[in-house]
């Protein structure tokens, strides 16, 4: 009787053990940060435009920014283009000479991918501020040669829905930094710059 009753004990605790194990399986899987703050970049897509300023003041940065972000590859990047023309309204779809970022999530970190127009791709690693309304990337890497410079750090402030700051730093010959500030608003929702 006693070999029944611990077989039975045994048969029990691995029918428990299997029915848990099964509604674990069954339980969503958290979120990792890299995939929220993807997540809460690609809410920014859209056409944007607003005032950009550098520190050291540079000629060559125009005041007026028109920036547009478009989810893409079955919502695993997400395309900023950012171009520096035109007037507020005015779109400027023509000009090649624009820097292009992906956004994309690569196991447990959230990367961008800058291609500059200074030749070379640079790579940046995501940090979140803890009120998650704040994306930074730090300098990881970069493709191709630095005579010119390159981009080393990203900043994206998300204000609400229809606002969000982008700082951007590039170092410059010489080891000089200048930062990019950009006050965006938004003016169109959906796919972006080009086509809207």
């Amino acid at each position: 009787m006693k070999s029944l009753s611990f077989m039975l004990s045994v048969v029990l605790i691995s029918l428990s053990t299997v029915a848990f194990a099964q509604s674990d399986a069954k339980k969503p899987v958290a979120q990792s940060d890299a995939q929220k703050s993807f997540d809460k970049l690609k809410t920014l897509a859209g056409s944007w435009e607003g005032h950009g300023t550098t520190t050291p003041p540079s000629p060559e940065m125009p005041d007026f920014m028109q920036v547009s972000l478009r989810v893409t590859s079955t919502g695993n990047a997400l395309l900023h283009e950012m171009k520096g023309k035109g007037k507020p309204g005015e779109r400027n779809d023509d000009d090649p000479n624009h820097p292009v970022t992906m956004f994309y999530v690569d196991g447990d970190r959230l990367l961008l991918t800058h291609y500059c127009d200074a030749g070379n791709r640079p790579r940046m690693a995501a940090r979140v501020s803890p009120d998650g309304k704040t994306v930074e990337f730090d300098f990881v890497d970069v493709a191709g040669s630095t005579q010119y410079g390159h981009m080393h750090h990203a900043l994206f402030t998300i204000i609400d829905a229809n606002h969000h700051i982008e700082d951007w730093t590039y170092i410059m010959p010489g080891d000089k930094s200048m930062q990019a500030h950009m006050d965006l608003q938004r003016i169109k929702t959906g796919s972006g710059i080009a086509g809207n």
